[in-house]
Order: structure tokens, then sequence, then C-alpha cells
């Protein structure tokens, strides 16, 4: 089951879809690369996208230092994980992530750097899906620096490939998740199978007390069990309801000299007939020839006394070999009488009359006086279509729609009209159109999309995640307003949120924060409005820029620095490991941006003030006042630019130009510490809830399970059809039982 792919062979759209064919579905993967990436730049490696669907991006930000990884869940919700670490730094690096179900391991030049359980990734891919490699596509993403062998291996612990001395050891995630599946397959092919035991035993005892006897009715005639008789050149019986019919044989008959098999009217075989001879000619018994044998020894044809007058000129008769009177062209044959049995049909031939056997019907002997019916339905010779059932009828064949399902036309069924009843996915502004087995979707009239969801054009003028309802008008997300949704609400300064007194309202793009003010920190309970900070002993932690000749003292949010008594304290700091004079100031050695000053003991640091009139301002650390046009940057959408410095909110994540280049990283959501979560309608950021039913994530925990109407035990996580039922999904969610019906099923 291993499978290497490099791709740097890409170059096809057939290529691609072999990559993806080889990916799909599957649940565990490595993706590998060696890159060497300029500093500052934020790019993509490798990314597998429809549109705006991101199925598994593989992006490293020198803005942030961070190394993100974008893929959709198995519920097709966009999740972004993100990893802490500077990959941007102009050097050579080995990097390898490998993912096994809900596992997912990151190597950096072969250094287990991060290790954790996410929502397994969904790998099923649409059609159109293409890959990227070193961008996202033709404007944004773009990778500045140098990759080289990037590999997808669908394998498990594929980064051994990349690092052989990082030998396997144990079974991966996705072994463990394998065999919870099986179980969970047998537990439902134990419920299926229980059930089907039951219904035969149930039709059993019925069958048990009733005899019925099958009969078969051909051509008004009532045959019983077994009974036989002759149909045509067949040989029929009754066998269980059924005529089974099978051709005469017949046995090719030995004639003596003075006799010649032939056919005879009223019988399937040939029979020996006799002959006599006239100069020399052989005639059978039952042929009359208008002609005698002269002392010349030459045949002279006989002068009938009475012949029809024929209504044709002399030059439109014609003398045949077997009758003593001229006939006129054309003449009808059939209507003089036939031999030719029920479905064969007489047809007259330029000198006589022929058999021949009706469509859907094939020839029981050479002649085709007699034939049998085509079973098309038996020999795979009809045109019958999905959800229906082909019955073979006398010449023909029917296709019966399966029970439950409608006529589309003459060989097609579809389950219901879904667009006459409702029951469709089509969107409110879209057309719908009934097809074989479901239905079409299409967007209206200044509408755009796929159908399934339609979008009205807006010119793509909607910003920070705003859809456009109908032209010129854009719905906002929440905490953004404005005809265009371009203004952040500030919840901080508008007095929506009260903090408490230990933290400080952060506003955040469509959101905000209740954060602990310095000092403070988190007791772990995460509280909404900041009720759960606490003060942070400084001196006690030893975080604090207390010199030697001080005594350090903590306060409520902070700390003192004191001189003993008596003595005469220089009020110098101490930071990173070393001595800053009083007064002095400098930047700090890893952010540029940042300056720092001692007083009286206590390092003050803040970001540097940008000043855009000031032609020495730092463009690095003040992008806004950049004011060159390569420096800007493209929106998502195409149609939107922005200077370098400005930020805005697409698809849930907070993006910003720096420099002609688009970064983007998921919005901050306040922490949630609960079992179940929901994300709301138009909403970014979770929220805990109560029902496990409304919850579109859970912390699963395999220890609650759940008992279903089987009375089997089911882990949480699982789903199983409710038992009676075809439309009813039920799933076990920490030892809840959640079931719903599934309107597109019905």
């Amino acid at each position: 089951n291993k499978s290497k792919i490099h791709l740097r062979t890409l170059s096809s759209a057939d290529a691609t879809e072999r990559i993806l064919q080889k990916l799909r579905n599957k649940k565990e993967f490595t993706v590998l690369a060696t890159v060497k990436q300029e500093t500052l730049n934020s790019g993509v490696i490798l990314s597998i996208h429809r549109s705006e669907q991101r199925f598994l991006e593989l992006e490293s930000s020198g803005q942030r230092n961070e190394i993100r990884l974008h893929y959709r869940t198995q519920g097709q919700q966009p999740h972004t994980e993100v990893f802490p670490y500077t990959l941007a730094d102009d050097q050579w690096h080995k990097v390898s992530v490998a993912l096994s179900a809900s596992h997912i391991l990151l190597h950096v030049d072969c250094n287990r750097i991060y290790e954790r359980v996410v929502e397994p990734p969904s790998m099923d891919f649409p059609e159109e899906t293409s890959i990227w490699l070193g961008q996202r596509n033709s404007a944004h993403g773009l990778f500045k620096g140098v990759m080289q062998d990037v590999q997808l291996l669908v394998m498990p612990q594929g980064y051994i490939s990349q690092c052989p001395d990082l030998n396997r050891t144990c079974p991966t995630c996705n072994d463990f998740h394998g065999l919870v599946q099986k179980i969970m397959e047998l537990q439902d092919i134990l419920a299926k199978t229980s059930s089907k035991l039951s219904k035969a035993e149930e039709k059993m005892n019925g069958l048990d007390r009733c005899y019925c006897e099958r009969t078969c009715s051909v051509k008004g005639v009532l045959y019983r069990e077994d009974e036989s008789w002759t149909d045509g050149c067949k040989n029929c019986t009754c066998s269980n309801g059924t005529a089974l019919c099978e051709p005469i044989s017949c046995v090719p008959p030995v004639c003596p000299p003075d006799s010649a098999p032939a056919y005879v009217p009223g019988r399937c075989c040939q029979e020996c007939q006799r002959e006599h001879r006239i100069c020399s000619r052989l005639y059978l018994h039952s042929v009359k020839p208008c002609s005698f044998c002269g002392q010349d020894r030459t045949m002279h044809r006989v002068a009938p006394s009475i012949c029809p007058e024929l209504n044709c000129a002399e030059s439109e008769q014609m003398t045949l070999p077997d009758r003593c009177c001229n006939v006129c062209r054309g003449h009808d044959f059939c209507a003089e009488g036939h031999c030719c049995a029920e479905h064969s049909e007489c047809i007259s031939l330029e000198t006589g009359p022929r058999c021949r056997c009706r469509d859907g019907f094939r020839s029981l002997r050479d002649d085709e006086a007699y034939c049998e019916d085509i079973d098309e339905c038996a020999e795979g010779r009809h045109y019958c279509r999905e959800n229906t059932v082909c019955v073979n009828t006398p010449g023909s064949f029917m296709c019966i729609c399966h029970a439950g399902y409608i006529r589309i036309d003459d060989y097609s069924c579809t389950e219901h009209n879904e667009c006459a009843s409702g029951q469709h996915s089509c969107d409110e502004n879209a057309l719908c159109f009934n097809t074989v087995g479901g239905h079409s979707c299409s967007c209206k009239p200044g509408y755009t999309g796929n159908g399934t969801i339609c979008k009205a054009l807006c010119d793509g003028l909607c910003q920070n995640g705003g859809t456009c309802v109908s032209p010129d008008t854009c719905i906002c997300q929440q905490g953004f307003t404005g005809k265009r949704c371009e203004t952040d609400i500030d919840e901080c300064s508008s007095g929506f949120v009260e903090c408490d007194s230990r933290a400080t309202c952060i506003n955040l793009p469509g959101w905000y924060h209740c954060e602990c003010r310095d000092g403070y920190h988190d007791n772990g309970m995460f509280s909404a409005n900041g009720e759960s900070c606490e003060d942070i002993d400084e001196c006690g932690t030893g975080r604090n820029s207390c010199a030697n000749d001080t005594v350090c003292f903590n306060l409520e949010g902070g700390y003192d620095c004191r001189c003993p008594h008596g003595k005469n304290c220089t009020g110098d700091c101490i930071h990173d490991n070393k001595v800053k004079h009083n007064g002095q100031i400098w930047v700090l050695e890893n952010d540029r941006c940042s300056v720092c000053s001692c007083q009286s003991g206590l390092v003050m640091c803040r970001r540097m003030v940008c000043d855009c009139d000031n032609p020495t301002v730092d463009l690095f650390c003040c992008p806004e006042c950049d004011p060159r046009h390569s420096s800007q940057c493209l929106h998502q959408n195409g149609l939107l630019a922005y200077s370098t410095g400005a930020s805005w909110v697409e698809s849930c994540q907070q993006c910003q130009c720096l420099q002609g280049e688009v970064d983007c990283w998921p919005l901050s959501c306040p922490p949630v510490d609960c079992e179940f979560t929901l994300i709301p309608e138009g909403e970014c950021c979770p929220r805990c809830v109560t029902d496990p039913c409304q919850a579109d994530t859970i912390r699963n925990d395999i220890t609650k399970t759940c008992t279903d109407e089987h009375g089997l035990v089911r882990f949480s996580g699982s789903s199983w059809i409710k038992h009676g039922t075809e439309c009813t999904l039920c799933q076990c969610k920490n030892g809840h039982v959640c079931c719903s019906v599934d309107p597109m099923c019905l």
C-alpha cells in the first residue's frame, strides 16, 4: 500500500488526477520538502485546493514565524493548525508533516518539533481540484527561495524516507483508528444480520402454515405444475409458475430413393416427400408441373385452358416455374395463403411468398415459418437504466420502476421529483431540474455559484467576510458594519463589553477578548470577562529586572525594586542576563521595532512610534508608511487593492498586506474549555453548548459509550442507520445518542 509521488514531475491535468486518486480518501500520508526560504517571506509549499476550498495546504509564514497546515475536516469545515517555528531564515531545512488519522507530526531537520491530536482531515477531493507548488494560485502565496524534493508519501510514518535514522517502533494512530473502525463495522453488520434473521424467521413461520400451487397461464390456457404441452415448434413445461419452453429438436429424416425431405404445412420438422421424374427433372409429389415431356425429350409448357385475366401490360407479366398461369409484377402472393405461423409474417417477394420472424423473435427453423420470443432481459439486450427492473414481453421488454420510484421515460425512473416536492438542495436563488436519480441546480440570472450555493453579484465589494444577498446589498458578519462591511465594530470602546479590573478589553477584527493585564495571568479557567486573571509573583518566579543591589517586592499586578535602608543603589536593570544602566534606552536584538528603557530597576518596552512624515522612518517597522505601488496587495477576490500595512478579514482569517505580500492566519478566538462546542452561522469562533446534539465539535471519549436499539454498545464518534428506517442517521456523542433525518434521503 506504499505510494511515493515526486511532485516535481507534475505537468498535466492527467498527472494531477493520478496524484489525487492516490490521495483520495486516504487517512495516512506524509508531505516532504527541502526548502531554503527567504527571510520574512510568507509562501505556500504545497496547495491542493478547488476555488477557495483548501483541502491540503502547507504554508510557511516568515512574517509571523510559523508553519501552517490548512485542511478541511470530515465535516467539510475549514481548519488551520498553526506551529510556531521560524522556517523562513534563508537556511536549508528538511520539512515533513505526517498525518495518521487524527495524529499529526511535524519534523524539521529530522527533529520532532510538534506532535498533536487534531480533527481528522477529509481527503474527498471533488472534480476540478488543482495542485500548486510554491504558490496558492497565480496571485497569492508566492514562495520566495529554493524548494526541492517535494514528495507525497501515502504510507505510515513517511518521514523515515527523509530521515532513515528515525526508525518506526510503534503502531500509528491510523492503525488504532482502523481497528476501531473495523469493530464499528462489525457491530453494524451484526445488528443488520440480527434484523434480517428475525424477519426471515417470521416469514418461514408463515410459510409453514400454507401451501400454494403455482400455475402457468399461456394464451388463456391454465397449466398446472409440471404439466407439459406443445406450442408451435416448442415443447413447454410449467415449473414453479413459469412456462419453460425449448425448441423442438428435429432429426434429419432418412428418405428412400424416390423421396426427399421437405417442410409440410402444420409440421415443425421436415418429412420425406415422394418424387416423380419428367424429362430427367425431379418433382415432389405435392408439386403439379405445368409442362410435359415431348417425343424430342424436351419440356413443353401446357397451355392452360382457363387463366385469370391480368390487369397489367404483357411486358409487366412474369412466368414462374411453379405456376401454370402468368402473374403481374408486384403480385401479392401472401394473399393467396401461406404457411407462416404465429410470430412470423408473410412477405411477398418478386417470385413468391417468404416467411420472416417479427421484431423481437428469432427463427426456429431455416424457412422462418416458426419463431420464438427473444428474452432481451436475460440476454442483456435491453435499455433499462438505474432504478428499474427489466420484464420480458412477447417480442419486446418493459422497464418497470422499483417500488417508490416514478417514471421519467420508457427506460428510466427516479426516486421522486425533488424539484416538485421541495426536497432538493438547490439554493433559493437557483432553478431546480429533475434528472435521473436526482436533480441538478443552476443559479438564476444575476446570481453566481454551483446551484447549491448561489451568491448575488456584488462585484466582490463585500469586505471582511460579508455576504452579498442581493445586488449592491451586503449582510455583514458579526462584529462588522457599513455598506460594504468595511468598518470593524470596536466592542471595547462602544461599551458593549465590561472586563474585570484585572483584564483589559482587546478589540479584534469582528471580535473582542478580555486579556489579562500586565502582571496578571489566567489561572486556567479562561473566563470570558477576565475574572480568572490572577496576580503574577514576579519576585518569586524570577520574572523581574531588579539589579543585585536592590530587593524585589511583589505588588498587585507588578513589582517594585527597592533599595535597602542605608544603601546607595544604582537603579540598574537586568535584561536578558545583561546589565542595563538606569536611564539606558536600547532596541531589542530579536525585534528591531521595539524600544526598551531602564527606569529605576524596571524595564519598560514599547513598539516604535511610526511617524510617516519622517523621511528616515523604518519601513519594515512601519509598513503603513510605504507609498510604493509595488508594496500594495490584491484582495483574494482580485478586485480590491490594499496598501502595505493594511489588514482585513477573509473567511475567518486575519489578513495583512506587508510589502506586496498577503499573509493570512486564523482569527484569534477566546479559549473555550467545554465538552461540546458550536460555531454559530455567520461567526468564526466556537461557543460552548450544553446540548450534544447541537454541537458540531466534541471531545470524543471512547470510554463514554452508547447503546443502540439492538442493545449493542457503540463507541463515541460512531454512527449507524436506525433500525426500521432508511433515512435516520444516529451518532454516539460521549454517551448521548443523537438521531436526525436526512431530508435528501426521503
